[in-house]
Order: C-alpha cells, then structure tokens, then sequence
C-alpha cells in the first residue's frame, strides 16, 4: 500500500512512542472485531417476517433430535455442517437446548449448504448415510462434537477442502457408531441422500432462507438480537418457555 509523504493530522506535532502504540493497539482492535462481525454477518441466521407453513419447514421423513411429548414447540433449524457459526450455535445455543430441554421441544434440522463450504455437502451425506441406519442424532453430534479435525485446515482457523481427510473422519465416527460400512459408503453417494440434500435446500429456499444457522420457532423466525452466544441462548430459552406456557 502506498503511504502519503506527509501526514496531515501529525505535521504540526509528533505523536510520543506512547500515542503510536495505544493507536496501533486500537487499529487491531477495530480490524479484529470488524472482522469478526463481517464474518458472523455473512452466515448470520436470514431475516423474515411471515410465518412458514409446517409442510415446507418439517417433512414426515424429516430428521428430528429431540422430540416433544406434548408436540407445543416445534424449532426447525436449517444447517450447513462445515459453517463455523453452526458449529457455534451447536456448542452454545442449540446443543445445550437439545440436551437441557429433551422431551419438552421438538428439534428438527434440514440441509442447507452453503456454496463456500466445499465439504458441507459431504458432510451432510455423512449425516444422511447414518440416518439409514438409525444413528442420525449421533453422526450430527460426532460432525458437530469433533467439528475442527475434519472442517477446518490444519491451522484451525479456516474451513477445509480436504475431501480425503474429511471422509476418513466419516469413516471413523462410522465405525464408533457402529454402522455397516459398505452400505455407509454406497448410501452416502445415492441419488436418494442427494435427493434428500437438495429437498432441504429448496424448502430452504422457500421458506426464504439465507444463511446458516437459520431457525424457525412454530413456524415463525427466530431473530436474536443479542451479540454474545449466551445472550442468543437466553432469548432462544425465554421464547420456547413463552410458547411452553400457552
């Protein structure tokens, strides 16, 4: 980058060695959180107004991770398994949800993957593939629960193209779960799990989705306001205890 020859704000007079470091010090600070926000923004949950029919957000053959007793709340949350704020809502908000609140909510999730997660479709066969053979809660929670080993690079601080790598963590939780490996394979590369793939995406589409996670309370979006995980987490509790009480 090309630098003036003469600032304007400090010819008159110098900036002390003490002024230059609390500058710097807040330029990183700006470009860090800046970054941060762009980076939440671009997979942040999508914003609407109506209400979403049931028969577009939940199918009979939808996968669910918890189911209600009573059948009052229903959350449908459409996910991308390689989206790192995914993999934060599962850490922070929804897995603690499904762990706290088994029994009183119903969880249903659908695929939505994003074009800029090159193993997010992988990952949702995985998923897919699993579920045929009755372990669709654990595949979701092994993809989520060991998320960085198999989504992001090495470095840990970007998402991974690394198909091979990917699929030999596949087959590990495969063989944890204790699932027929032949039939995990030909079942993750069906037109049937494809099928399955593209259905959530299209009622995705529909239902006006975005971006991941999105979720959907009883049909309606669900549209935090808050800027920290925990303060998502509360509103997402404090609306299902709302609804719990009607």
């Amino acid at each position: 980058m090309a630098k003036s020859k003469r600032n304007p704000v400090t010819a008159k007079k110098g900036l002390s060695a003490n002024a230059w470091t609390t500058i710097a010090v807040l330029v990183v600070a700006v470009l860090v959180i800046g970054g941060v926000l762009i980076f939440q923004h671009k997979d942040s949950p999508a914003t609407g107004e109506d209400t979403v029919a049931a028969d577009v957000l939940r199918h009979p053959d939808s996968h669910t991770v918890t189911e209600a007793k009573n059948g009052k709340v229903t959350v449908v949350e459409f996910i991308d398994y390689q989206c790192p704020v995914c993999e934060a809502y599962y850490q922070n908000v929804t897995g603690k949800l499904a762990n706290d609140d088994s029994g009183r909510i119903t969880l249903v999730t659908r695929n939505f993957p994003l074009p800029m997660h090159p193993l997010a479709v992988p990952a949702a066969r995985a998923a897919e593939a699993a579920a045929l053979q009755g372990k669709y809660r654990e595949m979701y929670d092994k993809l989520y629960g060991d998320y960085r080993t198999w989504a992001l690079q090495p470095d840990g601080q970007n998402v991974s193209s690394d198909e091979k790598r990917a699929q030999d963590r596949f087959d590990a939780y495969a063989k944890d779960l204790g699932l027929d490996l032949d039939r995990f394979h030909r079942d993750m590369a069906s037109p049937a799990v494809q099928q399955r793939i593209d259905q959530g995406k299209a009622d995705g589409q529909q239902a006006g989705v975005t971006g991941t996670p999105t979720l959907f309370v009883n049909g309606t979006q669900f549209r935090p306001t808050g800027n920290t995980y925990p303060m998502i987490s509360q509103e997402l509790r404090t609306l299902l205890d709302k609804d719990l009480e009607l």
